[in-house]
């Protein structure tokens, strides 16, 4: 490629740098600003060919574009970096039938700036305590942070190839889908869902889902997510807690209004049953029967309401659910229900013995209540860990249905016909009491499965 000495002098005053070669690739010029960035004396290359004064560039990407220019005779635009020199290059090459004429552009600062910012975006990604995530518009993975690794239970290699659905509760899927859409619509979402871990764990999370805009134009969906489920598990526990209180204020007010005139009722039984022979006396045992009923009731509600006891002491779990099966056996016979026990060699626990016993008679005898026409109870109590014992209990029966479980242990809330709810209330304000947790999961026509987990070493709780 010939320039004529005024074109020299016209490329020679420009700051930009530039330089010409010919179809072999020899230089036919070179200004001042080319040579002093590629520190080149320029008399010295000029007819020598750029791939013997650069070397390097015949493994870079500008000996390939170069030809692409020239064979396709389009111009290219690329950036390159030249390790000998240490420099970023912006590069533009325009071809003709003559050879290429050559801009460039020393971009190292501007580089440097990109590379630092983007640095700092990636150590935000892969260091952020909350789980970071990025989708494409159909909601597939694209990319996941260490902590949602974590907290999903899956390596980023295996949730980028699948979306978030399958992740997804199906009671939750809808609403998700949702909210997911409208972020790839350009409008963030704050929302609340659950998912499931690797492990099988419902997990509770806050999400955020914001659009990707890549030159105002919508390509995917940035999420980040907390996990909250502890504060969920509180929120429950408070809860509970103040339903426990509630309950035990009415609780008192009515075991106080009822014991009374129910006493006299009693006695008042009992004489006609021994001095008037003309009563019907299967009337009268309904109606003893009835009574005692009630005076079960009233004793339920005072648990409830009343402080508990904090005379703990250490006692001999195992002792405590043997006897309660033994007492339950003839129930159990009637009824064609084996009760299978699979306890460990326990520890003796710091707890309320009568009140612990009550529990187990509670949910044994609703187990066996549950089953009809026969079935099998399995008692199986373990170390759960050092310091607390997993007791469970297992039936065969109807099961209970998803909708009806957060009722069970509401007062007065039951699936049994002649049932008040108090039973399994009571139990969960005895084993909340022991600073234990009661667990309930339930599959219908197959059966439900409590699990109680107790601390070895139980303090009083006086709230």
């Amino acid at each position: 490629m010939n320039i004529s000495e005024t074109e020299k002098e016209i490329l020679d005053r420009i700051t930009d740098p530039f330089y010409a070669l010919d179809q072999n690739g020899n230089f036919t010029y070179i200004n001042k600003a080319a040579s002093r960035i590629l520190q080149q004396d320029r008399e010295k290359i000029m007819g020598k060919s750029v791939w013997s004064v650069f070397p390097e560039t015949v493994k870079l990407p500008l000996y390939n574009q170069y030809k692409k220019a020239l064979e396709k005779q389009k111009t290219v635009s690329f950036e390159m970096y030249y390790p000998p020199l240490k420099l970023w290059f912006s590069i533009k090459a325009y071809p003709s039938q003559k050879g290429l004429s050559v801009y460039f552009q020393d971009i190292t600062k501007q580089k440097h700036s990109v590379l630092n910012r983007e640095s700092h975006y990636e150590s935000l990604f892969e260091n952020n305590p909350d789980a970071v995530f990025s989708f494409d518009l159909d909601g597939n993975f694209l990319r996941v942070n260490p902590a949602m690794e974590k907290l999903a239970g899956y390596t980023e290699e295996e949730l980028c190839k699948i979306s978030y659905m399958p992740l997804i509760l199906d009671e939750n899927l809808e609403q998700t889908n949702e909210y997911f859409m409208e972020a790839t619509r350009g409008i963030t979402q704050n929302y609340e869902t659950k998912i499931r871990h690797k492990n099988g764990n419902i997990i509770d999370l806050k999400v955020t889902n914001m659009p990707i805009i890549i030159g105002q134009e919508i390509v995917g969906v940035y999420g980040i997510a907390k996990d909250i489920s502890n504060q969920k598990r509180t929120e429950k526990l408070l809860f509970e807690s103040e339903k426990l209180t509630a309950v035990g204020q009415l609780a008192a007010s009515i075991a106080h209004e009822i014991r009374n005139p129910l006493t006299s009722i009693k006695g008042f039984l009992q004489l006609i049953k021994s001095t008037v022979k003309e009563v019907r006396s299967d009337f009268l045992d309904i109606m003893s029967d009835e009574i005692t009923r009630i005076e079960m009731i009233t004793s339920e509600l005072l648990v409830l309401a009343k402080p508990q006891a904090l005379d703990f002491k250490y006692e001999d779990l195992n002792r405590i659910i043997e006897d309660v099966v033994m007492l339950l056996s003839s129930q159990a016979l009637i009824n064609n229900v084996e009760v299978i026990t699979d306890i460990e060699d326990l520890p003796n626990v710091k707890c309320i013995g009568s009140q612990l016993k009550q529990v187990f008679i509670n949910l044994i005898k609703n187990s066996i209540e549950a089953m009809p026409n026969g079935g099998e109870v399995v008692i199986s109590a373990k170390l759960f860990s050092s310091k607390e014992i997993l007791i469970q209990v297992v039936d065969q029966g109807s099961g209970i249905p998803n909708e009806f479980l957060s009722k069970i242990g509401t007062p007065f809330y039951t699936t049994k016909e002649k049932g008040t709810g108090l039973g399994l209330m009571t139990a969960l304000k005895i084993i909340d009491s022991h600073s234990g947790k009661l667990e309930i999961s339930s599959l219908q026509n197959k059966g439900t499965t409590i699990e109680i987990f107790l601390p070895i070493e139980a303090e009083a709780k006086t709230k």
